[in-house]
């Protein structure tokens, strides 16, 4: 009785070993919801816009990820009727692919209409690990805090059981996959939904460039150099002016 009870704790402690060590191909939805009045400032354009909007929008993003690879992209709304197009474009049309053996990304944005590609090395966000534990899509996790862009905090937890160290958007460097976070600055947080792994390695592949190709840095001097004259940055009315170059660095 005692040899079957020690050989069923070890076969359970193998499942649970090799569920946290071999988790490297998958799929994972992520349910994405944004204060749309938030993001907004008080000024009187503003002010008119917040009574024609809901107060969140919702939308549904796809992360595959596969060995050292990970695509990020979006899939659905929840209710796109509610949501008008001008805070739309940017979800539907956004790609990010991440390859970590590399140390790079390739992102598509769009702005201002047009598609960027943006190609950079990883960025270095700063984490510290907390003790604070909760369960997401049946996965044990871990909080973690970073901050990114020299101010804005995020707010990540984090599972070991699946082994590649991304997340949402540019998001990574933890050891183990984000599946929930929160950003206040923009408004937003991040939820998977679902999780699908996946027995075999699955091609992952780059989003296609654009006429538009930058590093980071210059696609920032970009879109400040567009927006001069636009408002100001530091004030309440230009407080979408931060929020579009947030949106654009994640």
């Amino acid at each position: 009785m005692k040899i079957n009870l020690l050989i069923l704790l070890f076969l359970f402690n193998s499942i649970l070993i090799t569920k946290a060590q071999f988790v490297e191909n998958g799929e994972i939805e992520f349910e994405v919801k944004t204060n749309l009045k938030k993001t907004l400032g008080n000024d009187v354009w503003s002010e008119n816009m917040k009574d024609k909007l809901p107060n969140f929008k919702t939308a549904f993003y796809k992360y595959q990820f596969s060995k050292n690879n990970s695509k990020y992209q979006f899939d659905h709304w929840e209710n796109k009727e509610l949501v008008p197009e001008m805070f739309r474009q940017s979800d539907e049309k956004s790609i990010w692919f991440l390859d970590f053996n590399k140390g790079s990304y390739n992102i598509q944005k769009d702005v201002f209409g047009s598609t960027f590609s943006i190609k950079d090395s990883l960025k270095n966000i700063r984490w510290k690990l907390t003790n604070e534990n909760r369960i997401i899509a049946g996965y044990n996790c871990r909080k973690a805090v970073g901050k990114i862009m020299d101010s804005i905090y995020v707010f990540a937890f984090y599972t070991e059981e699946i082994t590649i160290p991304g997340g949402p958007c540019t998001i990574h460097g933890l050891p183990g996959m984000v599946l929930g976070m929160t950003i206040p600055r923009l408004y937003s947080s991040w939820i998977a939904s679902k999780i699908k792994i996946l027995k075999d390695e699955i091609v992952i592949t780059e989003p296609t460039d654009s006429k538009n190709i930058f590093t980071e840095q210059e696609a920032l001097n970009t879109v400040k150099e567009k927006m001069k004259g636009w408002g100001d940055s530091n004030d309440d009315s230009g407080r979408w002016i931060n929020q579009l170059i947030w949106n654009l660095l994640l």
